[in-house]
């Protein structure tokens, strides 16, 4: 049920960096300009987190690899 609504539709790397980039949004809101706009961090870090992207399954795609079933050899 979980696959379905959160399927797995971002790389490993596109992972990492939105986790990376979610942090320094975050901090916003404790240090530099302290500013409540640093909140919107919490999208890319929770997306990130998770490994699915909500507008990515809205439009039907995915950066992750699609494995492919290998079907046995008829004989």
């Amino acid at each position: 049920m979980l696959e379905k609504l959160f399927p797995a539709n971002e790389h490993k790397v596109e992972r990492a960096i939105r986790v990376v980039v979610g942090l320094g949004l975050l901090s916003l809101v404790f240090v530099g300009p302290q500013t409540l706009w640093g909140l919107l961090g919490i999208v890319p870090l929770v997306t990130g987190s998770v490994g699915s992207c909500p507008i990515y399954t809205l439009f039907g795609l995915s950066t992750c690899r699609t494995r492919t079933k290998v079907s046995p050899a008829r004989t």
